[in-house]
């Protein structure tokens, strides 16, 4: 029976408006001097990894771009954009400020029902997690046996995360996923299996 993939899930660093303002896919924002520091720790402990991840594969944005250049470099691959891994589309929202956003009536289906939202002219949560998944099933069986990194950002990475656990997407908001933090899961086996979610070492990772 082939070894599973496991998949190494990188957020990308923090930007100059993480926490603030709902980026979404406008072009333009690069990570911070906090943030490259945070990819530069990510792209260490990923180098530390055994076996070696065999790939590379990223968001096409450039926040995500810039915290896998250092990945890349660490493991001598080249990054290959894969659209399957942009943020969500946000349509309307995108470059809105969250301290407004948080003020509106949908608001509270975002964060407590969001099976149930659809981003005005953008895309539903749904969307984005089947999105994201069959993304990375396509990765997995591409690279079957071997580890392969993929950088995106934190609703991708916190919806994959809660699809691998079983866990109902209107709870997906419950899991965290930090700037330029490192999740895990294997695909291939039965079931998926989630390794480690939102860490910073990647030491002795094991299913037990």
């Amino acid at each position: 029976m082939a070894r599973p993939t496991t998949l190494v899930l990188v957020r990308h660093g923090t930007t100059t408006t993480t926490g603030q303002v709902l980026p979404g896919r406008a072009p333009g924002l690069h990570l911070s001097e906090a943030g490259l520091a945070q990819a530069e720790a990510a792209a260490a402990a990923i180098a530390r990894m055994r076996p070696r991840p065999r790939a590379l594969y990223v968001s096409p944005l450039e926040r995500a771009r810039e915290t896998a250049a250092p990945i890349a470099a660490g493991l001598g691959l080249r990054a290959s954009v894969e659209r399957g891994l942009n943020e969500c589309d946000f349509g309307t929202w995108t470059g809105q400020r969250l301290a407004s956003l948080s003020r509106r009536a949908q608001w509270r289906s975002v964060q407590h029902a969001p099976s149930t939202f659809r981003f005005p002219e953008g895309e539903s949560f749904t969307e984005m997690q089947q999105r994201v998944w069959s993304t990375l099933e396509r990765l997995a069986a591409r690279h079957r046996g071997q580890s392969v990194v993929c950088v995106s950002h934190a609703d991708p990475i916190k919806a994959a995360v809660t699809f691998a656990l079983g866990v109902p997407l209107d709870l997906f908001q419950r899991t965290v996923i930090s700037p330029a933090s490192i999740s895990v899961v294997t695909l291939g086996g039965a079931n998926p299996v989630v390794l480690c979610v939102n860490a910073t070492s990647l030491e002795r990772l094991a299913p037990s």
